[in-house]
């Protein structure tokens, strides 16, 4: 019988362990083993190349577009592998790569290798998350989805919060060793994934008699008009919260001079509240409806983009961080449980594939768009965007939300 995690507090963590899956509990192993290593890494991987490579930084920022350009790819990719093959070998093959990827990142001399590279990564790693998503949605009930994606994403965040701090520390002495705790990272999770989970994967499900579930693939899912909006409004909102992730250091070092090490406190502080508020953030979200938690995210994440245009200085930009930090607790881990909810078993994979879709279209154009509107109008413009982009797909999904509360309301109605 399942016991919701209000009740835990008067249980052991024992108790804690033995709601979920063993299995659970080594994929959240391998999520702060990997995530530990990768952020080592990825928050100094611009300074790394640009010391590498000595061009101009619009030339190697490019790495990071074409990282996320390839990942558009991936994702389709992963959906169709994962509902075919299996979630696990997707996950394992992923987390390989990327450790290889990053084993290869010290010897790395040219644009050319940088670009390989970086495209591997881009590659990669979308398999892993819309393998795990699916893996995770497998294992667990309706009821169970929303606290084991907050508990997933709260290992990631923790993990997340120590890999910079020890990776700034190796590659203040060596960027070898911080590539390759990173690489370790990946490769020990890939091992144990292999070693010890099983495929989740009911290859069974919807195979007798009409062999549907090989006929159409996403075409299937494209005919879902419900999620194909919601996959529409989360691409586009999701484009506000990304230009402050990308822009707002650059912007806030050049326009008000705030240096690297004093801006590192806001991206830890984004990590700190996702470790110790989320859980508490999840309590009250999952007693209400997920599309109207879903649009409330949006609204806030809106309000945190736009609100930069109005920082003048750290603790203006700190605020910023606060304040979008808040839509992303409500937002992340109950879209991963709405998409969890929405999709068919034999296609839970396209399902979350076509979502992280929308999470690479955001990273590949937030760029673009910001870089657009900094140049043609002003840098406070930016944010102004942001800020109407997200109120646009704030927008949309409540429409969304209203329209199928009543088609829901019309459907459970008693016939007369």
């Amino acid at each position: 019988m399942y016991t919701p995690p209000a009740m835990l507090s008067k249980n052991t963590l024992k108790n804690l362990f033995n709601q979920y899956p063993r299995q659970f509990w080594l994929m959240i192993a391998g999520v702060v083993i990997s995530t530990a290593g990768g952020s080592m890494v990825w928050p100094f991987m611009l300074i790394y190349a640009s010391g590498k490579l000595h061009l101009p930084l619009s030339a190697v920022a490019a790495l990071i577009s074409i990282n996320a350009g390839t990942g558009l790819a991936s994702s389709l990719i992963a959906g169709a592998l994962a509902d075919r093959l299996g979630r696990k070998g997707v996950m394992v093959f992923s987390l390989a790569v990327t450790g290889l990827a990053y084993f290869l990142m010290m010897h790395a001399e040219t644009y050319t290798q940088f670009v390989g590279l970086m495209i591997m990564i881009g590659l990669s790693n979308p398999m892993y998350q819309v393998g795990a998503d699916a893996m995770l949605a497998d294992m667990m009930p309706s009821e169970q989805r929303s606290d084991a994606y907050t508990i997933n994403r709260i290992a990631n965040n923790a993990a997340f919060a120590v890999g910079p701090a020890v990776g700034g520390f190796l590659a203040a002495r060596s960027y070898n060793l911080a590539f390759l705790g990173a690489s370790m990272g990946f490769l020990t999770y890939s091992v144990l994934l292999f070693l010890l989970a099983r495929e989740t994967l009911d290859k069974s499900v919807g195979e007798p008699s009409s062999n549907a579930p090989q006929q159409g693939g996403f075409m299937r899912v494209l005919r879902d008009k419900q999620y194909m909006a919601f996959v529409a409004a989360m691409s586009l909102g999701l484009t506000a919260p990304t230009m402050l992730w990308i822009l707002m250091p650059v912007y806030a070092k050049t326009n008000f001079g705030i240096p690297e090490n004093q801006y590192g406190w806001i991206p830890t502080t984004n990590a700190l509240m996702c470790v110790f508020l989320q859980y508490f953030i999840t309590l009250v979200t999952r007693k209400h409806p997920t599309l109207a938690v879903l649009t409330v995210g949006m609204f806030i994440y809106a309000l945190g983009t736009g609100s930069v245009a109005l920082a003048g200085n750290f603790w203006g930009f700190w605020l910023s961080m606060v304040i979008l930090t808040f839509g992303e607790l409500a937002l992340v881990p109950t879209a991963s449980k709405y998409v969890a909810d929405i999709s068919p078993a034999d296609l839970r994979g396209r399902y979350m594939s076509l979502y992280w879709l929308g999470w690479g279209l955001a990273r590949t154009l937030s760029p673009l768009i910001g870089g657009f509107l900094n140049d043609a109008i002003a840098p406070r413009a930016i944010w102004i965007g942001g800020l109407l982009i997200g109120l646009t797909s704030t927008f949309s999904l409540f429409l969304l939300s209203r329209l199928t509360a009543a088609r829901t309301a019309h459907q459970t109605q008693p016939s007369t």
